[in-house]
């Protein structure tokens, strides 16, 4: 872990990253792994350089394709998934992975850039509840949210 000893905190054991300490990592090669499902991604995405898009469910089988040798920096919508994944990248050896604090929703709030398709609009009373809006298709049918468990 020496390269990346001295940035962000550790909290709980896991290494975490403001939205702006991730933004300003991205400028010097840091990698943003997105790891909301594809109906939550599609909507508001992360404006860098380089995002890798890989859900949660899916990382357990595509980890080992991820770089050794650059910053990884975990989102989702506010830090729990993503923390998640930082804690099984760990456990497989991995010491380049951070979490990103706060995930898209803090990144969004102290004005970081991101993409936003308005034709993938979440509706939901709070973020554990976001789906797809009402006649936008089958998309998210069926698929739980970040913040359900299981």
């Amino acid at each position: 872990m020496d390269a990346w000893s001295n940035i962000g905190f550790t909290a709980h054991g896991v290494h975490n990253l403001t939205p702006g300490e991730s933004y300003a990592l991205c400028s010097q090669g840091a990698i943003i792994v997105d790891v909301r499902e594809s109906y939550m991604s599609n909507f508001k995405m992360f404006n860098v350089k380089d995002v890798i898009y890989l859900p949660y469910r899916e990382l357990a089988g595509s980890y080992s394709d991820l770089p050794r040798e650059r910053l990884l920096i975990f989102a989702d919508s506010v830090g729990l998934r993503s923390r998640d994944g930082v804690l099984f990248m760990n456990e497989h050896g991995y010491e380049n992975a951070f979490n990103m604090a706060g995930g898209i929703v803090d990144w969004e709030r102290d004005g970081l850039p991101l993409t936003t398709d308005i034709n993938n609009r979440l509706s939901g009373s709070c973020m554990c509840q976001l789906k797809m809006r009402d006649g936008k298709g089958e998309r998210g049918k069926g698929r739980k949210s970040e913040g359900e468990n299981g």
